[in-house]
């Protein structure tokens, strides 16, 4: 059976929630390969509302197992608390599996990305201030925490006064801030340890078994393949690589076993934070994107910027993660317009470029060129296939997938779990 990757092809937010949970009832293991809780997924079931930001979306499907594999940096008290709040509202979190080789985030790496943001003023990159960054820098420099780390004390403290030593020099003669204390961190870890042991795990022997015994496994990928920190628009990215290469080594499963790679594209493009993006629109276009997309990050409550569909990023999309598939969502955002643009193109320096340009300055620079294709007003949420599309609508779909270089598989018409077209079948 077939392990699928499914990320994000543009900048992050575009529906991966959805459609994994709408995979959900057909894989045995959902697994979040990187990222923290700076990636929110929203999932609609039924009439409930649910906003995720640690967790798989496979933990909203009872025959699902949820995975945190070791490539994911994990806040305890955020988890926690996001395991507690579906525990209320009837969702069975048991099943959860944490790889005990994921890294924590640690108070202090809250501290030192909220100080450094600030620091940075009108440079700073736009973080979440959750601490994200900061922690995959430690795992890099080897001072970083693990969850395994949690259950011998005496390594958690020596791992701690190591972290501590430069960065309290940095905070008090720096940054003018307190030290922190290295007792205080380590009581706050150690609190955490009883709480978390049902669920760490060798994820990694977990993930493999399952594949050998014909599981079905669908990794999940945080963000989108432009914050991609290796392939994504530098130095305005995340810490880690939800490209699909980012899979194997975020769960410990090599290349071969991926069968599949589904990338997931907005109708129009989305971005939060800060730098560049040519499609990016300053009118009212735009605010009725935002508007009627509610286009609002659901972890970080900022309002994201809105532009028409970028066929280059989803060209570029295809190219770095071999992608078989495309998932569209929010096609019925656009129910309305009369004329609907599309990048197919860049200017640049007075020249037609056709692909993402590989240098920063080219592309922070790059104006988009359109071609503009008729839109439709019929109500599109309750089709059923294709065919119920208005045809304005499947002709936009149809040059969206000729532009892309990838079939466009699934079509979101809605928010719900049910309002998707299906053409071709994932699994």
């Amino acid at each position: 059976m077939p392990a699928l990757v499914l990320l994000g092809a543009q900048w992050g937010d575009e529906g991966k929630g959805k459609a994994t949970d709408l995979l959900g009832g057909s894989v045995d293991y959902v697994v979040r390969y990187q990222g923290g809780n700076n990636a929110g997924h929203t999932v609609v079931v039924g009439d409930q509302k649910y906003a995720l930001h640690l967790l798989p979306s496979g933990i909203l499907s009872p025959g699902c197992t949820p995975v945190i594999g070791n490539g994911v940096v994990v806040d305890p008290s955020v988890l926690l608390s996001e395991l507690s709040g579906l525990n209320e509202r009837g969702v069975d979190t048991s099943k959860l599996l944490i790889s005990g080789n994921a890294h924590i985030i640690t108070p202090y790496n809250v501290t030192v990305d909220k100080v450094t943001e600030r620091f940075l003023g009108k440079r700073k990159i736009g973080t979440t201030g959750r601490g994200i960054g900061p922690t995959y820098a430690d795992k890099i420099n080897r001072v970083g925490i693990r969850v395994q780390d949690l259950y011998d004390e005496s390594i958690l403290t020596q791992k701690v006064e190591a972290a501590l030593d430069v960065k309290n020099q940095i905070l008090t003669k720096l940054y003018n801030r307190r030290a922190i204390s290295v007792a205080q961190v380590v009581e706050e870890l150690l609190g955490y340890a009883d709480k978390l042991a049902p669920y760490v795990a060798d994820t990694v022997l977990v993930l493999n078994q399952a594949l050998e015994d014909d599981k079905v496994v669908l990794f999940e990928g945080g963000q989108g393949t432009l914050l991609d920190i290796d392939h994504g628009t530098y130095p305005f990215v995340t810490s880690s690589n939800p490209t699909a290469g980012g899979a194997c080594t975020g769960a410990g499963v090599g290349p071969t076993k991926i069968s599949r790679v589904i990338g997931i594209l907005k109708a129009y493009t989305t971005r939060v934070g800060a730098g560049p993006f040519p499609t990016e629109l300053f009118d009212a276009d735009g605010e009725a994107l935002r508007r009627i997309g509610g286009e609002r990050g659901v972890t970080t409550g900022r309002d994201r910027r809105c532009g028409w569909f970028d066929a280059v990023i989803a060209r570029y999309a295809t190219r770095v993660n071999g992608l078989t598939d495309f998932f569209l969502t929010k096609l019925d955002v656009l129910t309305g317009w009369e004329q609907i643009p599309v990048c197919v193109a860049y200017e640049i320096d007075g020249k037609r470029v056709e692909e993402l340009p590989y240098s920063q300055s080219d592309f922070h620079h790059a104006k988009p060129i359109y071609e503009t294709l008729p839109g439709w007003s019929e109500d599109i949420t309750k089709a059923k296939t294709f065919a119920d599309l208005p045809k304005n609508a499947q002709a936009y779909v149809k040059a969206l997938e000729d532009m892309s270089g990838a079939p466009i598989s699934a079509i979101g018409v809605g928010p719900g779990r049910d309002e998707t077209i299906e053409i071709n079948s994932f699994i």
